[in-house]
């Protein structure tokens, strides 16, 4: 990518001076601090720092928010959990739909412990985990801690919250114990999940599980969701008198229709949407480094791209068992579950693709592994047209149906931005820049895309990029209304809890971290439906040892690109020294080669690191501005610490061999 400049007005934003009053110079030291916990960071190299300054008004935001966001969510979980975590709702749930959704309302708690703030949200984290596994068994939904069967949109947004307690507390002996056996559902080692084809590298069905795959659904299986399904656009074209555009699922003879055909054409082979488990198989790699998770995420992601390529450059959403494009819909390389036609079309396939390609760069570090999603992106593209309506610009078809291609709309920048993130290359920026409306990105919108989803990607790509410089305020204050917003629907939510929907908890959650994992990690947040949630950088709490901003302290990444980045980093107690561990990547893949100390008033203002690791010290009420170059993807990824490796870890616990007993 050009230093100097980037299209549509943008531009790598120039480097401000800061307003400060200096006591003595920034520099590096290797002088160890006298604390008792220092340990393995001893050898960490260590930038101390006493230029003191006002804190910004992004910082005060930050810490305020952040402040604001602990309190809603420990508010919010005395408001809908009971003590023991149990949800207050209804005696009985059927069907297979709906545990996701619960596990979705929560996942604030460790996303807010791992940005700093307190270990009261990872309690209650495991323990809302814990209480909701639980209470979903025994409706039915859940068996062996995961869902007995479903589909991978779900699966997705139910683990968001134990890829995230494993980035809070990757010492966890269950957590890692679960990432190992859940993974093994999907590697063909389980014989009660036998859900993976390993000759063929093929997923046996769009609904599987702890209990394996699921060839035959039922009218139970689909029975809350048949009135959220009267939205959406008929799954098939053949079905007696449906003309669409929605389709009556809560009409039992066509709800008859539409089971009759989902058996027949369906629920027995692979489809797109399963890449979303490559994210299973990389947490089980990132917790214990064994190389057949990392190679399972690299053959799948290569079975999907050959298929592509076997079908002309475009994904089919349907293989059969055999591996045969369309071996079920009568040749057809579309229409298939969570497919091309129904029910979200073309968003769905490129979120799993790209979620897909992103693990694979993290496993190995190779770019070349986003030529499937960048193919995707470029096939829309090319089938598209400029809208002469409307605002104008390119709009992409995002279905397709027997009649060929459909619904044209505006591509969302989601998935580019997002790729553009992990690579940093010009192709990737390309793609991105070329999205209609991009000259206008910058300022913040209030819109709410789901329980701690993104809806800002955009702007924040816009800001690394020179385009206004005060949208890490602007972005931290929309946030901070949203939460009080919904604080104020909290307070008057008085309906009885046996009616609620399922949905309730995810919308019904006050945290809102897309302000703050865009200024402190430099990185948008994770894609929705399953993705990890990667970082430019990553903090830790060198006196508390653990994840996460030190209390007091603000920190923004101003600017990324392919091999630097620019942090500042403000402390804003005035009476009190903190001391930041800053990590290179969320999973620390990168690696640190130097810092450069900006606006200090030094004679050697660039310190050697070769590091993943690089201390910081702040003075009371000191700040400091680091351009940290990387080499990125240099590192084998972890949920390591500064002071936990995954060698240090304990042995798996064996179970017995209960076979005499049938068991």
């Amino acid at each position: 990518m050009p230093s100097d400049s980037v299209p549509n007005g943008m531009s790598v934003p120039s480097e401000p001076s800061v307003p400060s009053e200096p006591s003595r110079p920034t520099v590096l030291t290797d002088e160890p601090t006298d604390s008792a916990t220092e340990g393995a960071t001893d050898a960490i190299p260590l930038i101390d720092s006493n230029d003191v300054a006002v804190p910004p008004e992004w910082a005060r935001l930050q810490r305020e928010l952040l402040a604001a966001s602990e309190q809603a969510a420990l508010e919010f979980v005395d408001c809908y959990a009971r003590p023991d975590g149990t949800l207050p709702w209804r005696e009985s749930w059927p069907g297979m739909d709906g545990s996701d959704d619960p596990y979705e309302g929560f996942q604030g708690l460790p996303m807010l412990y791992l940005l700093g703030g307190r270990t009261e949200l990872l309690t209650l984290a495991r323990r809302q985990w814990d209480a909701v596994t639980w209470q979903w068994t025994e409706y039915g939904q859940i068996h062996r801690e995961f869902d007995a069967y479903y589909d991978w949109m779900h699966h997705g947004e139910a683990n968001n919250l134990l890829y995230l307690l494993a980035l809070a507390d990757p010492t966890s002996v269950k957590e890692r114990q679960r990432a190992v056996r859940f993974a093994g559902f999907y590697t063909g080692e389980d014989p009660e999940a036998a859900n993976y084809d390993p000759d063929r590298q093929l997923i046996r069905s769009p609904l599987t599980g702890s209990r394996g795959p699921r060839f035959t659904v039922t009218a139970e299986d689909w029975s809350t969701h048949r009135e959220v399904l009267d939205n959406y656009p008929p799954p098939f074209e053949d079905l007696p008198g449906v003309t669409g555009p929605t389709c009556p699922w809560t009409d039992d003879a066509t709800y008859a229709h539409i089971l009759d055909r989902m058996n027949a054409r369906m629920t027995r082979g692979d489809v797109p949407l399963n890449l979303t488990a490559t994210s299973l198989l990389t947490h089980a790699y990132l917790f214990t480094g064994e190389v057949r998770y990392r190679d399972w995420v690299l053959g799948y992601r290569a079975a999907w791209r050959e298929r592509a390529e076997r079908n002309g450059g475009l994904l089919p959403d349907n293989v059969g068992p055999d591996d045969v494009i369309g071996q079920y819909m009568d040749g057809a390389w579309w229409g298939g579950y969570y497919g091309w036609r129904w029910p979200h079309g073309a968003h769905q396939i490129l979120e799993a693709v790209a979620i897909a390609c992103t693990n694979g760069v993290l496993l190995d570090g190779k770019l070349s592994h986003l030529d499937l999603i960048r193919s995707q992106l470029d096939a829309l593209w090319d089938l598209g047209h400029d809208d002469q309506t409307g605002p104008g610009g390119r709009v992409v078809p995002h279905r397709h149906v027997d009649a060929g291609w459909t619904d044209y709309r505006r591509p969302d920048a989601r998935v580019p931005v997002a790729c553009w993130s992990v690579s940093h290359t010009t192709e990737d920026l390309d793609r991105v820049l070329r999205l209609p409306g991009s000259a206008e990105w910058g300022t913040p919108t209030d819109r709410i895309a789901k329980a701690n989803g993104a809806a800002n990607s955009e702007h924040w790509f816009a800001y690394v990029h020179g385009a206004n410089p005060d949208y890490p305020a602007q972005i931290l204050a929309v946030n901070q209304r949203q939460l009080q917003e919904r604080l104020t629907r909290i307070r008057s939510d008085d309906g009885d809890p046996a009616e609620w929907d399922v949905h309730h908890w995810q919308d019904m959650s006050p945290v809102f971290a897309e302000g703050l994992v865009q200024t402190m990690l430099g990185a948008p947040l994770h894609v929705y439906h399953g993705g990890l949630q990667f970082a430019t950088v990553r903090y830790f709490d060198h006196a508390a040892r653990r994840p996460g901003l030190p209390p007091d302290v603000a920190a923004l990444v101003e600017h990324v690109d392919g091999s630097s980045a620019t942090v500042h980093l403000v402390n804003c107690d005035a009476d009190g020294q903190r001391e930041v561990v800053v990590q290179a990547g969320g999973f620390a893949e990168h690696h640190i080669e130097h810092a450069t100390v900006l606006g200090a008033d030094v004679d050697a203002a660039q310190v050697a690191v070769d590091s993943r690791w690089l201390r910081v010290r702040l003075a009371p009420g000191g700040q400091i501005r680091l351009r940290l170059s990387m080499r990125r993807f240099l590192n084998d990824p972890t949920y390591d610490t500064p002071w936990v490796s995954r060698a240090d870890q304990p042995a798996l616990i064996r179970s017995r061999d209960l076979s005499e007993f049938g068991g």
